[in-house]
């Protein structure tokens, strides 16, 4: 967990971190693809301040990059990276048992354009160039429903600013949520910073799951239980 600078302290201040990192015991073969892909995929910053292109993660020479922000198990992730190999992914994600499914479907599926953050994004979203994003998600964020813990919630005003910054003119900024407070919140968030326009015409905009990506086993689970999943879209102004 990191937390607030000591008074005096020069270096800058970091973001408290409140999530979980692990839970339940790695299974054996999670464990097994985590140590043999990790090492190859881990985004690692340079030394000092300077700005970095993501596109100096991979390999590979990849004009477009995408990013998404707490990817759970990484099923999204996995299935937008294999339908689009022209693109360089950044997975954020700071709990291990997740990060390991991911290394595992990048095993089994050979998905050369996956790069993994396995830390908080705001530590990391700081250090990116300016306009550097083709898109970023936002899947099913921890809702923090308590109202003394809104503050902790993903989408802030200067989470916004800072995406604001990375992301293209025209570059999408999507979410999803199946917590009703939670959609209210990001809606009225974004809609009002000023720098993306809400993509919805009609009420099937929200209600309806996007093409490209397929129902995760999270989204599975509150839909039997009666919550269905509200999908927002938004444009970088």
């Amino acid at each position: 967990m990191t937390g607030d600078n000591p008074e005096g302290a020069d270096t800058p201040r970091q973001p408290m971190f409140y999530g979980r990192r692990k839970g339940k015991p790695i299974r054996p073969g999670k464990l097994t693809a985590y140590d043999a892909v990790m090492p190859l995929v881990q985004v690692t910053l340079p030394e000092g301040t300077a700005p970095v292109n993501p596109r100096s993660f991979f390999n590979g020479a990849y004009d477009t990059v995408w990013m998404e922000i707490g990817f759970g198990d990484g099923e999204v992730l996995s299935h937008m990276a294999a339908n689009n190999p022209n693109v360089g992914i950044i997975g954020c994600e700071p709990f291990i048992n997740g990060v390991s499914a991911l290394c595992r479907d990048i095993r089994d599926k050979n998905l050369n354009n996956v790069r993994i953050w396995q830390d908080d994004a705001r530590l990391l979203l700081p250090r990116l160039e300016a306009h550097s994003l083709d898109r970023c998600l936002l899947l099913n964020s921890d809702p923090w429903p308590k109202t003394r813990h809104h503050k902790r919630r993903f989408v802030q005003q200067e989470t916004l600013d800072e995406l604001h910054r990375l992301l293209k003119t025209g570059a999408e900024f999507r979410m999803s949520t199946d917590h009703a407070d939670l959609a209210a919140w990001e809606l009225e968030k974004t809609y009002h910073h000023g720098g993306y326009s809400w993509n919805a015409t009609c009420a099937a905009d929200w209600r309806t799951r996007p093409a490209d990506m397929p129902q995760s086993r999270y989204q599975r689970k509150g839909q039997t239980q009666g919550r269905e999943t509200v999908f927002l879209s938004f444009t970088v102004l």
